[in-house]
């Protein structure tokens, strides 16, 4: 039984152009948060945001928050705002990218790209639901389980994102691989 995927009415063309268009609007979006974020810098949380995420226990969160003065908490709270427009637009360019590289291959990695291309947006919810714990912590609710909740949903979500981007990543390669042998048989 073949595993469909979240774009099946969508042609090959749409596909590609709505995959740029999710692209390009998540490397917008990733360069501003990064932007935004550059105040979260600290000793204390030397990843920025990325360290807030995966402080899961209070010690850790208290010390962060401690560490960022009014203008980083300011802006912890925009880049937390922001990240919900972040999710929509990397959870479907990498689900598309998932889809459009499963479209490569036949065997089991289509099944598997199929699987990943789903997982995009459980790793969006996951991160809607770490936000919202970590706005928590961010207004004053520095207690379990917020810090832990953040955490349980970070190591998952940033785990199938990254299986995303590798198998798209394959995919290109496979694309990159087949391109040439096509252009060498041509050349011939």
């Amino acid at each position: 039984m073949a595993i469909s995927h979240p774009f099946e009415k969508l042609s090959l063309s749409v596909k590609k152009r709505a995959f740029l268009v999710f692209l390009v609007l998540a490397l917008v979006i990733m360069a501003l948060l990064n932007i935004i974020g550059a105040p979260l810098i600290t000793d204390a949380a030397p990843a920025g945001i990325v360290s807030y995420e995966l402080a899961k226990n209070i010690d850790m969160t208290a010390g962060i928050l401690a560490s960022w003065d009014e203008t980083a908490r300011i802006s912890a709270g925009l880049s937390l705002g922001f990240d919900y427009l972040f999710m929509v637009a990397y959870s479907v360019a990498i689900a598309l990218a998932c889809v459009l590289s499963a479209g490569l291959f036949r065997s089991a990695l289509t099944s598997l790209g199929m699987i990943l291309a789903w997982l995009q947006f459980v790793a969006a919810i996951l991160d809607a639901i770490e936000n919202y714990a970590l706005i928590r912590l961010l207004y004053g609710a520095v207690s379990q389980p917020w810090p832990l909740i953040a955490w349980a949903c970070a190591i998952p979500k940033f785990a199938f994102v990254l299986l995303g981007i590798l198998y798209a990543l394959v995919g290109l390669i496979a694309l990159m691989v087949v391109s040439a042998k096509k252009k060498a048989r041509v050349d011939t």
